[in-house]
């Protein structure tokens, strides 16, 4: 059957561990779809690099429930969630995929930040335990969007409003966004407006020539 899903749309995210917001919107600013999803289920921890991977090394093993760990079952640990989570990443693209009345051709995520190579590194090294589970799962989603053949784009947090309003040729869209609000009803707070914003920023760079 031919794909008669015409307009392109551009999915926006904002994570908060192994959640995220998934704002979808139009070139022209319109949203189309607004949800939650949660990338792992809790048979699994969602920072097995900031707790386990700590506990491992001798950190925060004085707060409630730490436990002291090998590093080698705290690397096994994370490839495991990291699996979970890619799979977590796939299904939740297909659905909105599925559900979004546009094809969808792009995704934008935080930038990564720079870590080192090994995940044995990442829970060893001080300042990137503390970034590399949020990481790991923006990476899933970035893995299952290339997958479906979305481009992927990264936005600097700190710009990407500024980004968004320059894509629409506006000076700002503070009112957009609360127009936006206006007609999806609650939730309507800083994650969804970030992922929002970060869609339309996307979707303004996929059409500058």
């Amino acid at each position: 059957m031919a794909n008669t899903k015409l307009e392109l749309a551009t999915v926006g995210v904002a994570e908060n561990g192994n959640s995220a917001v998934l704002v979808t919107v139009t070139r022209g600013g319109k949203v189309l779809d607004r949800r939650s999803v949660d990338l792992t289920d809790g048979s699994l921890p969602t920072h097995p690099y900031h707790h386990e991977g700590s506990w491992a090394v001798g950190r925060y093993l004085n707060t409630p429930g730490a436990r002291p760990l090998a590093l080698a079952d705290v690397v096994v640990l994370v490839e495991r969630v990291r699996e979970a989570a890619l799979r977590g990443a796939r299904q939740s693209l297909a659905e909105l995929a599925r559900a979004v009345p546009a094809r969808i051709g792009a995704i934008a995520l935080r930038e990564l930040p720079t870590l080192p190579p090994t995940t044995e590194a990442r829970i060893t090294d001080h300042r990137a335990h503390t970034m590399a589970d949020s990481a790991m799962y923006r990476k899933a989603l970035a893995i299952a969007g290339e997958e479906r053949e979305w481009s992927v784009h990264w936005y600097d947090r700190a710009r990407v409003f500024d980004d968004a309003a320059r894509a629409l040729g506006q000076p700002r869209i503070d009112e957009l966004l609360q127009q936006m609000g206006r007609s999806l009803g609650p939730p309507w707070q800083a994650k969804q407006k970030l992922a929002a914003a970060a869609a339309l920023a996307a979707a303004g760079r996929a059409l500058a020539p």
